[in-house]
């Protein structure tokens, strides 16, 4: 379950009769947990209670207790020795009158009226698995407002079929807009009288709903009228008391769905909810899911924490603007010299859904700006930072539309705290007509026509708040232009999972430079239109994007073009987990990647360490793989830097599925034990090898081919074999069909062979290379050192070869996708003596030792972080500390020095390598 519908569930449940025996089972379930696990606990099989409550372990001890004994109860689940013994991370005390609970984590608590405790779900959502931030647990109100506007979002689309059509989607997503400005201002005395819009509406309405539509669009045609015209066009006279909005807001049709009686009691519960707490910040995201059908399963998923919003705004701009108000003191020039340069910047997300970047960027200046002025003693000025210069574009029209209302809010938040209610209200009402967010697509759009560098004009704009068509009439900003801010978290879509329309999007932004965009991230887009953008002026940018954009293939195709067009990297976050509300969600992994054209500004490098602390650091140059050093780009190579010994893919069976066996297969054949000998192999590939699935082959040596076809069962799978090869459309298929008792490829280990998976887990902590004998071969789904030495197979299972790969070859989704030409062949390693050699020997056998130690437990099962075996993790960390200190003469400090010292022997083997008198050495690609 998600946290809205978390939310949802609780608030039923507090709604009904309380029932003593079957509130602890109603409560647990409310957070997601399963039928059968409610079963075993009514049935005592899992129940570890102790004073007659419900126990769950690692989770919560619930009791319902006499009335007026909550507050005894919640301290006797607190000194059981039952909770502790569990390790519950909450206690709760109910009698249905009175609610109390305590996270025995943190020590919070909560205590509260019974039917007021889905006010403090937030407080619970752990139970649910969902990690929560602070900011939601103290106030969840967002997430309640987006359930009660889902639910009647839902329930219209029901009655209003024909609204929940791509036709008039735009109409229901307007009419969903208006209804939280309404919500928002009659409970922040921007309507007069608070909750006066809700109470016309049930005052005014009858109770089956039947001219419901026609009420509100009464309000909403009053609303959109100035007041001394509203008598000649027969406004009744309950509805002139509401304000003139403008702003056209409520231009264009006053059209209203029709209500059931049930849509009705829905919008009287939303309305009924205290709007002053909405928090721009975030509820625009989430409001947003509302209206997108794929996304209403993911209701409550959709929160970006305003920390993880400030690693990009913070060292993109805002960092430096705080730097200039401590710089100023108390100096009255200095400080009106920074409050106009604020008034100057434009802050522009190409890619900025319901707004969140946008929000914040505006509150954090106006929090400066607010400590201008109270330095200068100018506390009720009007702000001079102008909400036209928040710039966006957005592909989808009702996330455009948020975008704009939710900065709206956010003004007048911001000019009730910093220079309160009664000029607030003076200056807010009528809204401007002005339409600053573009609906479009970014990677279409010419920036610098919707977010110029210079001057005032701007060439798009629409002439309705809730109308965002391109094309149409000019909108001016109000100050000359300053400094520019490109900034966001565009949508990131890899290679392999992009629509036609988005990989025509990326050609039409890439074809320019002479760039094929096939292997690049969607997201790639974005940081080229800002390389492209800042050649017209100075330009600084940061966008979030998978870690994928400074790793493996992309690498060499976009960066050189960034920087070529005179981009650098100013500052980055390295790889961490931005994470939202979905119960149970890892998060995704992204860097943070800010650009700029300023070669004066300091390069900050951002990374987390042991502990999961940030730390920054200074660099005089910041890789495109997000590590300090110069400028490198790692491209394929035929052959090993390092003088490695070869290797290549295993072996391709283009066999129809008759050369290869299952376990089950290999008996059904029918064969002696000689034969088995002579023409079954074992096979192995990644899951072959990492999981310990048992699969065989048929290996058909030439000289063997008139005995094997003298075996009715092989004879028939090498027929097999050749159907196929000839029925296919590929020439080189058809060529193969001349030996279809064999492979494409027949290569096996005299002695043995090194096999490493050519994709494996992110989760391990070393790649999982092994040692197999001569018997046995490899499938096309690993990669293959035949007979190379022993030592070869510690510099795979190293940390340092993981990092290097990690970085140099990327991943596939999330998962370590290994290459030989990109990884192998790279892959920087000292000169070796053969004392090294033979230290390295010993350190693989050692490891070798260790799995073999544990038979049969599979790779699968030794290498999972959380359940590696003492002696296997022993024998790495030593594996580790003899290659490192061949490298540097010590152990490394973290992975960022492991990969800075790798890159720096790079340049330098790379630079001895490469041919004579200037010419580019031709590199290798995959094999």
């Amino acid at each position: 379950m998600n946290a809205v519908e978390i939310e949802q569930a609780i608030t039923d449940l507090a709604e009904q009769p309380f029932d003593p025996i079957e509130f602890p089972y109603a409560f647990l379930e409310a957070f997601g947990n399963k039928e059968t696990t409610i079963k075993r606990l009514r049935a005592g099989a899992s129940n570890k209670s102790d004073l007659g409550g419900v126990l769950q372990t690692n989770n919560i001890h619930i009791l319902a207790s006499e009335e007026g004994q909550v507050t005894q109860m919640l301290a006797s689940l607190k000194a059981s020795p039952a909770t502790g013994k569990a390790k519950a991370k909450f206690i709760l005390a109910t009698d249905g009158k009175d609610f109390e609970a305590e996270d025995l984590i943190s020590g919070q608590t909560v205590a509260c009226a019974f039917k007021d405790f889905p006010d403090h779900f937030g407080f619970f959502l752990p139970l649910a698995g969902i990690s929560t931030v602070r900011q939601i647990s103290e106030d969840a109100f967002d997430i309640r407002a987006t359930s009660r506007l889902n639910r009647l979002y839902v329930e219209l689309l029901k009655d209003n079929p024909d609204w929940g059509t791509a036709e008039r989607r735009h109409d229901m997503n307007k009419f969903m807009a208006r209804l939280i400005f309404c919500f928002f201002a009659e409970d922040t005395d921007i309507f007069i009288g608070k909750g006066r819009f809700t109470d016309t509406i049930a005052q005014m309405t009858e109770r089956d709903a039947s001219n419901m539509h026609e009420v509100i669009a009464t309000l909403f045609h009053s609303m959109n009228t100035p007041r001394d015209e509203r008598t000649a066009v027969g406004i009744p006279r309950w509805a002139t008391e509401f304000p003139y909005v403008n702003g056209a807001l409520f231009s264009g049709s006053v059209e209203v769905p029709r209500f059931s009686r049930i849509a009705r009691s829905y919008l009287l519960h939303v309305g009924n909810l205290d709007w002053t707490r909405i928090n721009p910040d975030i509820f625009g995201s989430m409001i947003q899911a509302i209206t997108e059908d794929e996304e209403r399963g993911e209701l409550g998923m959709h929160y970006t924490s305003v920390p993880n919003i400030l690693k990009v705004l913070n060292p993109l701009f805002l960092d430096e603007l705080r730097a200039k108000l401590d710089e100023a003191g108390n100096n009255p020039r200095m400080l009106l010299n920074l409050r106009k340069r604020m008034a100057r910047i434009r802050v522009f997300d190409p890619a900025c859904g319901s707004g969140n970047f946008l929000v914040i960027a505006y509150k954090e200046m106006r929090a400066i700006e607010a400590e201008i002025n109270r330095r200068r003693s100018e506390m009720d000025n009007a702000s001079d930072i102008p909400l036209t210069n928040f710039r966006g574009i957005e592909i989808r029209d009702f996330p455009a539309e948020i975008a704009r209302l939710a900065l709206v809010i956010a003004e007048y938040q911001c000019d009730v705290v910093y220079r309160g209610l009664k000029l607030a209200l003076a200056e807010f009402l009528p809204l401007r007509n002005d339409n600053w967010i573009t609906c479009g697509n970014a990677l279409r759009i010419d920036w610098l026509s919707v977010c110029p560098p210079s001057g005032i004009g701007v060439k798009l704009q629409a002439d309705n708040l809730l109308e965002t068509l391109l094309g149409q009439a000019e909108i001016d900003f109000q100050n000359e232009g300053g400094e520019t801010y490109i900034c966001g978290n565009p949508p990131y879509k890899g290679s392999q999972t992009q629509t036609k329309e988005q990989k025509a999007d990326l050609a039409s932004v890439f074809e320019p430079y002479g760039i094929s965009s096939k292997q690049i991230d969607y997201v790639g887009g974005w940081f080229m239109k800002a390389a492209a953008y800042a050649q017209a002026t100075p330009t600084d940018s940061a966008f979030v994007s998978t870690n994928s954009i400074c790793q493996g293939r992309i690498v060499p195709i976009l960066w050189p073009a960034i920087f070529k067009c005179g981009s650098h990297i100013r500052f980055a976050h390295s790889s961490f987990k931005w994470t939202n509300l979905a119960a149970h969600n890892a998060g995704v992994t992204v860097a943070i990647v800010g650009l700029s054209t300023d070669v004066s500004k300091t390069r900050l490098l951002y990374d987390l360490d042991r502990n999961g602390q940030t730390t920054v650091r200074e660099a005089t140059n910041i890789t495109p793989y997000l590590s300090v050093g110069e400028d490198v780009v790692v491209e394929g190579q035929r052959k090993s830097i390092s003088g490695l010994p070869d290797m290549s893919f295993g072996n391709m069976p283009v066999d129809g599925g008759n050369l290869l066996l299952s376990a089950d297969d290999a008996v059904s054949l029918g064969l002696s034990k000689q034969d088995e000998e002579t023409f079954l192999r074992r096979i192995y590939g990644s899951a072959e090898f990492i999981r310990g699935v048992v699969r065989k082959c048929l290996w058909i040596p030439d000289v063997k081919l008139p005995q094997a076809l003298d075996i009715a069962s092989i004879r028939g799978r090498i027929d097999g074999v050749r159907d196929m090869r000839l029925k296919s459309k590929d020439a080189g298929t058809n060529e193969l069909a001349s030996r279809a008792h064999q492979f494409r490829e027949m290569y096996h280990g005299g002695k043995h062979t090194l096999i490493l998976p050519g994709v494996s887990s992110e989760g391990r902590e070393y790649l999982p290379v092994g040692l197999i004998d001569n018997h046995s071969v490899v499938s096309n789904l690993a990669f293959a050192l035949y007979d190379a030495p022993l030592w070869n197979l510690a510099l795979i299972a190293s940390r340092l070869h993981l990092v290097w790969i990690a970085t140099i070859c990327g991943k596939l989704e999330t998962r370590y996708r290994y290459s030989n030409t990109l990884g192998w062949n790279t892959f920087p390693v000292p000169t070796l003596t053969e004392k090294n050699k033979a230290d390295l020997t010993r350190c693989a056998e050692d490891i070798l030792l260790a799995r073999e130690h544990h038979f049969p437990a599979t790779i699968a099962d030794l290498y999972d972080p959380a359940n590696m075996p003492t002696d296997l993790r022993a024998a790495h960390d030593r594996n580790d500390e003899v290659l490192e200190r061949i490298y540097i003469g010590r152990r490394f400090k973290n992975d960022t020095e492991r990969l800075e010292k790798l890159f720096d022997l790079y340049i330098k083997m790379a630079a001895s390598a490469a041919p004579s008198k200037g010419k580019k050495r031709k590199v290798g690609t995959n094999a």
